[in-house]
C-alpha cells in the first residue's frame, strides 16, 4: 500500500497548478501564425512591377482557417509555361511588416527561391507552390527559379 506524505501532497498540487499555468498560457494571443488564407483578393504583378487586382481569389484552405489566420497583404502570382514569365519579369513593391504570399506555376518541376529571406518551396509540374513570410526586410530581393534559373520578378520592400 502507497501512502503519500503531506510534503508529496504538496508537490503534486504545485505541479498540477503550474501545469494548468502552462496550458493556460499557450491558449491566450497569437502572433500570427506563418500560413494564412486570403480574405482580400489577391493582386499579381504586371508589367514594369504594376499591381493589377485579380478577378477573383483562389480558396486555398479550410473554410475554418480563415477565422483564425491573418489575411495577407499582397498575393503575387506567377505562371512558368516554355521558360516564359506571366507576367513578365519587373519589379514588385510592398510595403515592410506586409504579409506576402508569392503563388508559383511551372510547367515543370523546379524550385522557388526568395533570395534574402532565404525562403523556398517546391514546385512540382502543373502545381501550385508557395511561399508566404511577413516583408521584414527592407531591400531589392530576386524571386527565381533554381532549376531552370528564371528571374521571375524583383521584390521591392520599402
Amino acid at each position: 500500500m502507497f501512502v503519500r506524505t503531506p510534503a508529496a501532497r504538496t508537490a503534486a498540487t504545485v505541479t498540477a497548478v503550474a501545469l494548468a499555468a502552462l496550458l493556460l498560457a499557450g491558449c491566450g494571443q497569437d502572433d500570427g501564425p506563418s500560413v494564412g488564407t486570403p480574405s482580400t483578393a489577391p493582386t499579381s504583378a504586371g508589367p514594369s512591377g504594376a499591381t493589377p487586382t485579380a478577378p477573383a481569389p483562389t480558396p486555398t484552405g479550410a473554410p475554418s482557417a480563415a477565422a483564425s489566420t491573418p489575411a495577407v497583404d499582397r498575393q503575387i502570382t506567377v505562371t512558368i509555361a516554355k521558360r516564359r514569365v506571366d507576367p513578365p519579369t519587373g519589379r514588385v513593391t510592398v510595403s515592410k511588416g506586409e504579409l506576402v504570399r508569392i503563388t508559383v506555376t511551372s510547367d515543370v518541376s523546379d524550385e522557388l527561391h526568395v533570395h534574402g529571406y532565404d525562403l523556398g518551396a517546391r514546385l512540382p509540374a502543373g502545381t501550385p507552390g508557395s511561399v508566404e513570410f511577413r516583408a521584414d526586410q527592407t531591400g531589392l530581393f530576386e524571386v527565381e527559379t533554381h532549376d531552370s534559373e528564371l528571374v521571375l520578378f524583383q521584390l521591392v520592400v520599402r
